[in-house]
């Protein structure tokens, strides 16, 4: 069924393609931030090392990349609808993978497919957008999309904490299977079908040479590092490390470390929200695209600092420097927006998902080495990791984010 409705207002893209689609974000949302909460139990079950823990979290970001490329292709060749119906039911698929599973193996298998499934929900709404609304409008419908997603990431955190004694850690992947279906369902029912026409003559490997002209661009290659490092720490650590560091840092038990995890990805969706508006509203002024994540970079940049030279183990401090971490985080797809601006509309998809790739592989990284600089140093006796581990690690992405900016901000005689 291809629905024939062609929304014609704002409201209508909100209902029938920002609403449908952000249903796929809420699951990505949901499973990668699941690994922050579950993880020290998974870490003390299975005797998981801090490499072994990040490898579990990081094979899902491996998937994920892979998927960037080639998927970002089938969008604007087949169009969004087609690809991201197809895409939720193998996110299903893993999901079921995940429940079924019957060790870390198992388990790390079922995240490869699962984040194959959701590779590209933030990038599909984006593409879809650019479709739908005119440009000064992408990055806030965008933004309410990733708002309305974060949902499920702020659902991975303390109420997961809550049912995890009912159910397990199974019966929380059964319930997200069963929402990728329901997802897959509403997306063919409800949103529009828009497929991009085709230029004649055009092959498949004219189709994906265009990510080499891509990933050569100068404008790309001066900006998307900075983006996709500022976007991804809300995978490197809210999807991961920020709960071990709120166990062995901040010496927060279970309750209250989920607490403040839903603090944190609180941050996430009021940042995505209001960053996508405010970027919006300075574009309309005359402002760059960029401005909000100009703003945003250096808010994330001071917060790791203050990670790293903590003066406070109170919870209230300790929750606002989470808070405004992912709250500057947010404005990732911001940045997406206005570098996929400087391309061509018939390759959107493309763009972001070129974008989307680098930060996964950056994730990638980051997860793992994070891991290995904390298995420098020994278990401590409740089975966490040692503090200095954590400032060594803050600090090596504290200077990555400083050599990007000044990239990004270097000189070029063109108006960023």
């Amino acid at each position: 069924m291809t629905t024939s409705f062609t929304p014609t207002t704002t409201r209508d893209v909100l209902l029938r393609v920002t609403l449908p689609l952000s249903g796929v974000n809420f699951l990505n949302q949901a499973a990668r931030a699941l690994v922050a909460t579950i993880g020290p139990a998974l870490a003390l079950e299975f005797s998981l090392s801090a490499t072994q823990l990040g490898l579990l979290s990081a094979v899902f970001f491996v998937s994920y990349a892979a998927a960037q490329l080639p998927v970002g292709m089938a969008m604007d060749v087949f169009g969004v609808r087609r690809v991201q119906i197809f895409l939720s039911l193998v996110a299903a698929a893993g999901f079921t993978l995940c429940a079924l599973a019957t060790g870390p193996l198992s388990l790390a298998f079922g995240r490869f497919v699962t984040g194959c499934g959701i590779s590209v929900g933030m990038i599909a709404m984006l593409t879809a957008h650019a479709q739908w609304v005119t440009r000064d409008k992408v990055a806030a419908m965008t933004g309410a999309g990733v708002f309305m997603a974060s949902v499920g990431g702020l659902a991975a955190t303390w109420p997961a904490q809550q049912i995890l004694p009912q159910i397990g850690w199974r019966g929380v992947f059964w319930i997200l299977a069963a929402g990728a279906i329901v997802v897959s369902t509403c997306i063919w029912w409800r949103m529009p079908d828009r497929t991009p026409a085709a230029p004649p003559g055009r092959g498949l490997r004219r189709e994906m040479a265009e990510f080499g002209r891509i990933f050569a661009n100068p404008t790309y290659l001066r900006i998307a590092p900075a983006i996709a490092l500022l976007s991804g720490f809300s995978f490197v650590y809210g999807g991961l490390w920020a709960g071990p560091w709120l166990r062995d840092v901040g010496g927060f038990s279970d309750e209250p470390r989920a607490a403040l995890l839903a603090v944190n990805m609180m941050g996430m969706m009021a940042g995505s929200l209001l960053m996508g508006q405010l970027a919006s509203r300075l574009q309309r002024r005359g402002f760059s695209p960029m401005t909000a994540a100009y703003v945003a970079i250096g808010v994330s940049w001071v917060m790791q600092w203050l990670l790293i030279c903590l003066p406070s183990q109170h919870p209230a401090v300790v929750g606002a420097i989470w808070f405004c971490l992912t709250f500057a985080s947010a404005a990732g797809p911001s940045g997406y927006a206005a570098l996929a601006q400087r391309f061509p509309p018939q390759i959107a998809g493309r763009v972001g998902t070129a974008i989307n790739f680098t930060m996964l592989v950056l994730v990638f990284v980051l997860q793992n080495a994070i891991g290995w600089i904390l298995d420098l140093w020994p278990r401590t006796e409740s089975g966490g990791w040692a503090t200095a581990g954590y400032g060594w690690a803050l600090g090596l992405t504290v200077l990555l984010q400083t050599i990007s900016t000044i990239a990004l901000l270097w000189p070029t005689g063109k108006k960023s």
